[in-house]
């Protein structure tokens, strides 16, 4: 119950602020340095991998869509990637796969609010 009500009141908090997050990448992507934005680009691709494609929020929808290139929106999205950079997928899973063992290892992803240690 304790991750819940947490979870629920941070939500509230960071809401807003990743309207205003997404707000200023476009802004500041549009008119003012790009690499000013990356990482916030970055921030967001990982959340619509958790949050929509059941990722991990410390992976890349790249990286994912190479670990699951079986399925059917994985393939989509290898496609749409290659029309921009050749084997884009690939080589985001290369580089983010050894970080994705490392968390699994540790144990990282398991859940902290309301768990007793």
């Amino acid at each position: 119950m304790k991750e819940k009500l947490a979870g629920t009141l941070l939500l509230c908090i960071l809401v807003p602020l990743m309207i205003i997050g997404y707000l200023f990448i476009v802004i500041v992507g549009i008119f003012g340095k790009v690499s000013r934005v990356r990482q916030g680009v970055r921030a967001l691709d990982h959340f619509v991998n958790a949050t929509l494609f059941n990722g991990y929020a410390w992976e890349s929808i790249s990286s994912h869509a190479w670990r699951e290139r079986e399925k059917k929106w994985a393939k989509i999205v290898i496609q749409i990637t290659d029309l921009f950079q050749k084997n884009h997928c690939k080589r985001a899973n290369q580089r983010e796969q050894p970080v994705i063992d490392l968390i699994l290892h540790k144990g990282l992803n398991q859940q902290t609010i309301g768990k007793q240690l």
